[in-house]
C-alpha cells in the first residue's frame, strides 16, 4: 500500500510552482504531481460539467461524494478526500472493489460557486489506531453537514465501513464552525438496519432526516433525525423495497419533496431515477429518468451526490453528480447541472457548459 498524499497546505510535502504564459492566456499550475487547468476570465463564471477543478490556490480539488452546506453567505462543499493510490480490494470478491486510502473528510469554500478555497481536512483520518473507523484502511464516503439552529452545531453524517464493506454504518462529528475541526463520535447502524450511500435533508421547520441504502442496498431508508441531529428519532420509513437505489439527495421545492438516486452497479453509470412526495416520511411516486440529453441513459457518466438550492435565486437548483474513475479514483471529476422545472416533473439537461449566476426559470 503506497504512503498517503496529503494536501499541502495542511501536511508537509514538496510542491514546485511553475507558471507558463501562453498566446490563449491559459494558466497551467503545477503542484507537486498534479498540473491542473485554471479556469481564464472568460469562463470564470461558467460551471464546465466534468472538467478538471482547481482550487483558488491551484490545486486539484479532492471532494467526492460529496454535498454544500450554505451559510451566512459562502457555501461550503464537503467531500471525501482520496489518497492518489488506487487499488482493487481482494477482500470485497463480488464487485469491482477499487479504493483508495480514506483520506478523512475536505472543505472548501466559495461565495460563487465557482472560485473555491481549500480549507483544509475537517475530519481528519486516524494513522494509528487500526481500530478507529476513521482509520486509513477503513471506508469514509458520502459526508454530509447540515446546521443546527438551537444547538448552534454543524452536524455531519457519513457513510463509515470495514474494508471488507461489513460494517455498513453512519458516522457523526460536529463543530463549532463549518471549517472544523469536527470531533467525531462514533458511528452506529441507525433503525437497527444497515447504512451505506446517504445524504442528510433539513427541512423548512427544521427537522433533520438521514436518508441511506439499507438491506444490502436494496431498500432506501428516511430516518428522522432528533432535534440535535445527532441520532436517530425512532421514526422511520422503508423505502423502494427491492429496487436497489443509492446515492440519494433530497431536496424541497413548491411543498413537494424530491429524492434523485442511481441504481446499485458499482463504479459503473447507470440511469438516474427520482421520486416524488408530499410528506418526507410519507408516500413515494416514481417518476423515472429525470436526464436528458448525451448520455442521459447513463446519467452523463455519473452518479448522485447532492441537490443545491442557489441561495436567494426562486427555482434555481444545481444537481451534482460524481463522475468516477475507478481506476483512478483521485481523478474522478464533477458533473453539475441545473434543473429545471415543468409542474412538478424535473428535467436535468446536459450542458457542455453555463453560467452559474444565469440559473433560473
Amino acid at each position: 500500500m503506497k504512503k498517503f498524499a496529503y494536501h499541502s497546505t495542511t501536511y508537509k510535502m514538496i510542491i514546485k510552482h511553475s507558471i507558463i504564459a501562453i498566446a490563449l492566456g491559459l494558466l497551467f499550475v503545477a503542484c507537486g504531481r498534479h498540473k491542473v487547468k485554471v479556469s481564464n476570465a472568460e469562463t470564470a463564471k461558467m460551471i464546465i460539467p466534468g472538467a478538471e477543478l482547481a482550487d483558488t490556490a491551484g490545486e486539484k480539488i479532492n471532494a467526492h461524494g460529496g454535498g454544500i452546506l450554505y451559510h451566512n453567505g459562502t457555501y461550503y462543499w464537503y467531500g471525501e478526500y482520496k489518497g492518489d493510490s488506487t487499488y482493487r480490494n481482494p477482500k470485497v470478491p463480488n464487485w469491482e472493489c477499487y479504493r483508495t486510502e480514506a483520506g478523512g473528510v475536505s472543505c472548501y469554500s466559495s461565495k460563487d460557486l465557482t472560485k473555491w478555497k481549500f480549507e483544509g481536512l475537517v475530519l481528519k483520518p486516524e494513522m494509528k489506531d487500526t481500530v478507529s473507523d476513521l482509520h486509513y484502511s477503513k471506508v469514509l464516503e458520502r459526508p454530509k453537514v447540515i446546521y443546527n439552529d438551537k444547538t448552534k452545531k454543524f452536524v455531519m453524517w457519513l457513510h463509515v465501513d470495514s474494508n471488507d464493506y461489513s460494517k455498513a454504518a453512519a458516522g457523526v462529528a460536529v463543530s463549532d464552525s463549518p471549517t472544523g475541526n469536527f470531533t467525531y463520535l462514533g458511528s452506529i447502524q441507525p433503525n437497527n438496519a444497515m447504512s451505506r450511500d446517504m445524504t442528510l435533508f433539513k427541512d423548512d421547520d427544521g427537522k433533520a432526516y438521514h436518508v441511506y441504502s439499507s438491506e444490502n442496498n436494496e431498500t432506501l431508508y428516511i430516518s428522522q433525525l432528533t432535534d440535535d441531529y445527532l441520532k436517530p428519532s425512532g421514526k422511520f420509513t422503508r423505502n423502494f423495497v427491492k429496487a436497489s437505489r443509492e446515492a440519494p439527495a433530497v431536496f424541497k421545492h413548491n411543498n413537494k419533496y424530491y429524492i434523485l438516486s442511481s441504481g446499485c452497479t458499482g463504479w459503473d453509470p447507470n440511469q438516474a431515477e427520482y421520486a416524488i412526495s408530499d410528506n418526507m416520511l410519507g408516500k413515494w411516486t416514481v417518476m423515472g429518468n429525470p436526464c436528458s440529453g448525451k448520455d442521459a441513459n447513463i446519467t452523463f457518466y455519473g452518479q448522485s451526490t447532492h441537490v443545491l438550492p442557489i441561495s436567494g435565486k426562486k427555482d434555481a437548483y444545481i444537481a451534482m453528480f460524481d463522475k468516477w474513475n475507478k481506476k483512478d479514483l483521485i481523478n474522478s471529476r464533477y458533473i453539475w447541472l441545473p434543473i429545471t422545472f415543468k409542474g412538478d416533473s424535473i428535467n436535468i439537461a446536459w450542458k457542455d457548459k453555463w453560467d452559474v449566476n444565469g440559473i433560473s426559470n
